[in-house]
């Protein structure tokens, strides 16, 4: 099935919940940066967290980034939402391969490392973005998250995020939920939440089974009676274009892109998030570097 993000609520008014199915956009985003198995699984936990977070952003055109900084040898992690859960990332070191922990899973958390930083950043295009910060503990991302929103927006919250890697290290299965306490949730819900994610067993089992992110929700949570508020596709995509790439050249300033000119001749841009290449002639670049004069001196 396509990838699928759904947003629902339990009819007593206690929970609402997110849940999505991405095992093409992670599958897309291991081509594009030629990850090895445990990258591919921390930045697919990473792009599912950001896809649930930025679909909840109301505004047309708004966003939001996750990025983590662990320490660990996977180095920066980043992905970035629209609000319609359409995610793209990207992964500093994506050929680092550790050895399986002893239960013979991934180690994602050693990956990552757990001496750094979550930080959640919301464009809503305001003056100013919203900026919230937490230190990881675990390193294995869904934990992390849910205590960023523990910690930073008050919010009891269970995070759940998986990505099953096959032995040919294609992406077999990959999701996620997000599940947290409304307004006047009893204390008692906490409780039940926790049982029912328990009995429910490990994520990328539930999504191995049935990638359909209703069924997910609706196994992880059997003992609320869940009404289905949308469903939606989602994708991994890239905004970036040669008008992008030309502004990001003005603003390295008239001078530096005559040394570029000088030095070699001309220019090739790659966006981080995707395998769009752009080039430059030198021709182009003086016109560029005269667009920047322009704008200096206007300021």
């Amino acid at each position: 099935m396509n990838d699928q993000l759904i947003r629902a609520v339990s009819r007593d008014g206690q929970i609402k919940a997110a849940a999505v199915s991405t095992r093409a956009l992670t599958e897309r985003a291991r081509q594009i940066h030629k990850t090895l198995p445990v990258a591919t699984a921390a930045l697919g936990r990473l792009l599912a967290a950001a896809s649930m977070m930025g679909s909840a952003l109301k505004e047309d055109g708004a966003s939001l980034t996750l990025q983590i900084k662990g320490g660990g040898p996977l180095g920066l992690l980043l992905a970035v939402s629209d609000n319609r859960g359409n995610v793209r990332g990207t992964v500093e070191n994506p050929a680092v391969d550790l050895p399986l922990r002893e239960d013979g899973k991934l180690d994602v958390g050693s990956a990552v490392g757990n001496a750094g930083t979550l930080t959640v950043i919301r464009d809503l295009h305001m003056k100013e973005p919203y900026i919230g910060s937490v230190g990881l503990l675990w390193g294995e991302i869904a934990e992390d998250i849910a205590l960023y929103f523990v910690e930073s927006e008050q919010i009891p919250t269970a995070c759940g995020l998986g990505v099953l890697v096959d032995r040919d290290q294609s992406v077999l299965a990959a999701g996620g939920y997000l599940i947290q306490l409304l307004p006047g949730a009893a204390e008692e819900t906490v409780e039940r939440i926790e049982q029912s994610l328990r009995a429910a067993g490990p994520i990328t089992e539930l999504l191995r089974a049935d990638p359909d992110p209703e069924a997910l929700l609706r196994r992880a949570l059997p003992d609320f009676d869940l009404e289905i508020l949308e469903k939606a596709p989602i994708e991994y995509r890239c905004d970036c274009s040669r008008k992008r790439m030309e502004r990001a050249l003005i603003s390295l300033g008239p001078e530096e892109l005559r040394s570029m000119i000088a030095e070699q001749g001309g220019a090739e841009l790659t966006c981080r998030f995707c395998d769009n290449v752009q080039r430059f002639s030198g021709e182009e670049l003086e016109a560029l570097a005269a667009s920047a004069r322009k704008q200096t001196k206007n300021l």
